[in-house]
């Protein structure tokens, strides 16, 4: 039998500079992603699209969660097989491709986490333990690109 879940946030548009949509150029991008009980994200687009820089984009966001996704499958599974993991670190990379049109898409998204695991432990199986992250990954599952891992495992002198 299969589970729903479902997943509620407001996203509030805070750019009206006082005249509204009136020019391209008249309003911020700015906006709040809000989920109750939870901290508020300060967003905005990219600022090659006139965003804030300082706040976050849609894009960053969406490969967040991809890197945040696996992770934390990893993590579980790490758990459930013996490896123990001291560090996790992934600087993970998109790419968005964008028409002259205007319109685009992610074509590759690359995770490339750094774990860290206890001293004796099983790297192979820390290697391998990614590979089924990305397969139970719901975000990976759910995305029409590529997504890739590239992961490096250290084993914790301590």
């Amino acid at each position: 039998m299969s589970k729903k879940h479902t997943y509620a946030l407001s996203v509030v548009w805070t750019g009206d500079q006082g005249s509204g949509t009136s020019r391209y150029d008249a309003y911020t991008r700015d906006h709040l992603v809000r989920v109750p009980n939870k901290a508020a994200i300060e967003a905005s687009s990219d600022p090659a699209f006139r965003g804030d820089a300082t706040r976050h984009n849609p894009e960053e966001l969406f490969v967040a969660s991809l890197s945040s996704c696996h992770m934390l499958w990893y993590l579980h599974l790490c758990a459930t097989n013996g490896v123990v993991v001291t560090g996790y670190v992934d600087d993970a990379l998109g790419t968005m491709e964008e028409s002259a049109q205007g319109d685009g898409r992610f074509i590759d998204v690359l995770l490339r986490p750094q774990v860290t695991i206890g001293a004796g432990g099983d790297v192979e199986l820390a290697k391998r333990l990614h590979h089924d992250a990305h397969r139970f990954c719901f975000i990976a599952n759910s995305v029409n690109f590529p997504v890739r891992c590239e992961p490096s495992i250290d084993v914790s002198t301590i």
